[in-house]
């Protein structure tokens, strides 16, 4: 899926480094998956997705809303549920039974965080796995880790990184198989699958952390460096052998220059890569923000049509 190359990939003027255009590809997944919806409403069904709130988390509010438009504008049948922070677990798990019963739903999505009081693990996994968009179930997660892609749902963030990994190679005609692959982070929602998917690719791969040592030394030899560590510009521009692949999956707000209009400190976005010292080795690198963010969305609605087109197997 995606945009035609040449659009998804540029090179500024004066940097080195092509950079990865999240948002261009995003856009593409979206019209692809917006097609493959009608086709398949046209044949009797209508991809189905169902969001589940929980509290009034302001971010996960607006992550919430930016979901359901975009379901609407693929011609998916969107419900959102909102419900008080004050709900049980046993509420909540009542509600994705309710959802695994109906036919109209293909797709459901409880969105994290969890008020503490709900144990946000038996919740994930009463999800039917055939209906685990977010791809957090252990039933994915398995097909995931034994390489069953024609039926595993894959986790949303990787798998929109691999789709611009894909997009960086192929502009810069360098082959992913046999490629050192090193992933900064090992969290189930990131790392871990995102390890797997390029070893499905026949990457040679590598699973460093905060506690690796010689961090450096074995980001350093790496061809495709894949940063999800959480940690603001962790990966220093220094680290990059040239000509590598960067896709930079963190999101961190820091401090910025001067005041807002109302007197309060600005903040700025950084990744988890040094972006401006990295791209001056990297052969190519996503931004942020614009590189991997716009396609969580993206990839959610791609898994909702794949749930939907699987629900007829």
């Amino acid at each position: 899926m995606g945009s035609k190359p040449q659009t998804d990939v540029l090179r500024p003027s004066g940097q080195k480094a092509l950079l990865i255009d999240g948002k261009k590809v995003a856009e593409g997944v979206l019209a692809e998956v917006a097609e493959g919806a009608a086709t398949l409403t046209a044949k009797g069904v209508k991809p189905g997705l169902a969001v589940v709130l929980v509290g009034e988390n302001p971010a996960s509010q607006v992550y919430v809303r930016s979901k359901g438009k975009a379901a609407q504008s693929c011609g998916f049948h969107s419900v959102q549920h909102d419900l008080p922070a004050t709900t049980s677990e046993a509420d909540l798990i009542a509600l994705v039974d309710r959802l695994n019963a109906d036919p109209a739903v293909h797709g459901i999505l409880v969105q994290l965080p969890l008020p503490p009081a709900i144990q946000a693990t038996r919740v994930l996994e009463r999800v039917s796995p055939r209906k685990d968009v977010d791809g957090f179930h252990p039933f994915n997660a398995g097909l995931l880790s034994v390489g069953d892609l024609d039926r595993a749902l894959v986790p949303c963030t990787p798998a929109g990184s691999m789709l611009l990994l894909e997009k960086a190679a192929a502009a810069l005609g360098v082959e992913i198989s046999g490629a050192d692959a090193v992933v900064v982070g090992r969290s189930n929602i990131v790392g871990k699958p995102m390890a797997q998917l390029l070893l499905s690719r026949n990457a040679t791969v590598t699973v460093a952390h905060s506690r690796s040592r010689d961090l450096k030394g074995i980001v350093r030899r790496a061809d495709i460096v894949v940063a999800a560590v959480g940690r603001p510009e962790m990966v220093r521009g220094d680290w990059i052998k040239e000509g590598a692949i960067v896709i930079d999956v963190g999101i961190n707000r820091v401090p910025g220059d001067g005041f807002d209009a109302q007197g309060k400190p600005k903040t700025r976005l950084v990744g988890d890569v040094e972006f401006a010292a990295a791209s001056a080795h990297a052969g190519a690198i996503t931004p942020v923000p614009g590189g991997v963010g716009p396609m969580t969305i993206a990839m959610l609605m791609a898994n909702t049509l794949r749930a939907a087109q699987l629900s007829l197997r």
